[in-house]
C-alpha cells in the first residue's frame, strides 16, 4: 500500500521509470504522446481512450487541440528522460492525482506496447510521490527537476556541479520534453503547464529571474530537496 495520502491543493513530486530502468522514450513521437497524454487524461470527465489530438507540422506532432477539461491535478512542473520522468502536482480535486496518474500510465503504457509490438507492464511498479511541505522545497524542487535533462549532457552535474553554464543553457533551451521553456519565456507547451504559482516567488522580471536563479545551482542545493527525490 502507498504510503501516502493525497491531499487536495497539496503539491506532489511525483515520479517513475521504466521497469529494469528500460528506456521507455525513444523518439520525438513517444515524447509528445506522453506530454498529450499530461493535457488529456488529466479530466475527470474524460472517458478513456488512446486517440491523439495534436496537430501535426511536418509530420510531427507538434500542437495539442485544446478542449473544456475538469482538470484531475495542476501541473507545475515536469521533465521526461528516456527512462523516467518526473511531476509536480498540485491536487484540486479528490482523488485527483491518484486518478490522473492511473490514466496517464494506462494511456502512455498501452501506445507504447502497440507501437513497440510488446506486452507487460511499462513502468516499475506504481508512481512514486513524496508530499512537498514548503514552497521554499517546491521552488528548489522546479529547478532540480528542470535541471534533470543535464543527466544527457553532462552525467556528472549532480556531483560535480555544472562545469560550463553557458553550454548547458544551450542544451536546455534545446531540449523541449521539459517546463523549462515555458517558465523563461518560449512557448512549449503551455496548455499543459501552470507556471504562475512559481514565477510568483520571483520579481517583475520573473521569467528572467528563475533563469538566474536555475543558474544559481550549487551543489549544497541537493541537501534542500534530498527528501523529496530520494
Amino acid at each position: 500500500m502507498r504510503n501516502i495520502q493525497f491531499t487536495t491543493g497539496k503539491f506532489y513530486h511525483i515520479y517513475n521509470r521504466g521497469v529494469e530502468k528500460r528506456q521507455i522514450f525513444f523518439d520525438p513521437r513517444d515524447y509528445y504522446r506522453f506530454i498529450h497524454d499530461l493535457y488529456e487524461m488529466n479530466d475527470s470527465k474524460h472517458i478513456f481512450n488512446v486517440g491523439q489530438r495534436f496537430k501535426t507540422i511536418n509530420g510531427l506532432p507538434e500542437a495539442i487541440i485544446k478542449r473544456e477539461r475538469e482538470l484531475l491535478a495542476e501541473v507545475h512542473c515536469f521533465s521526461i528522460m528516456p527512462n523516467h520522468y518526473h511531476l509536480i502536482l498540485r491536487q484540486i480535486q479528490e482523488q485527483g492525482i491518484s486518478k490522473f496518474m492511473h490514466k496517464l500510465g494506462m494511456a502512455y503504457a498501452l501506445f507504447f506496447n502497440q507501437k513497440y509490438s510488446r506486452k507487460g507492464v511499462l513502468f516499475e511498479g506504481r508512481f512514486k510521490a513524496k508530499a512537498i511541505e514548503k514552497d521554499e522545497y517546491l521552488i528548489h524542487l522546479s529547478r532540480y527537476i528542470h535541471l534533470n535533462p543535464l543527466n544527457l549532457f553532462q552525467g556528472d552535474w549532480k556531483e560535480r556541479g555544472v562545469a560550463d553554464w553557458n553550454a548547458a543553457n544551450a542544451f536546455l533551451k534545446s531540449y523541449r520534453w521539459s517546463s523549462y521553456l515555458d517558465y523563461i519565456g518560449i512557448k512549449n507547451f503551455p496548455s499543459v503547464i501552470k507556471t504562475d504559482f512559481v514565477l510568483g516567488y520571483f520579481g517583475k522580471e520573473s521569467r528572467k529571474e528563475y533563469k538566474n536563479f536555475v543558474n544559481e545551482w550549487a551543489l549544497k542545493d541537493m541537501e534542500r530537496i534530498k527528501e523529496l527525490i530520494k
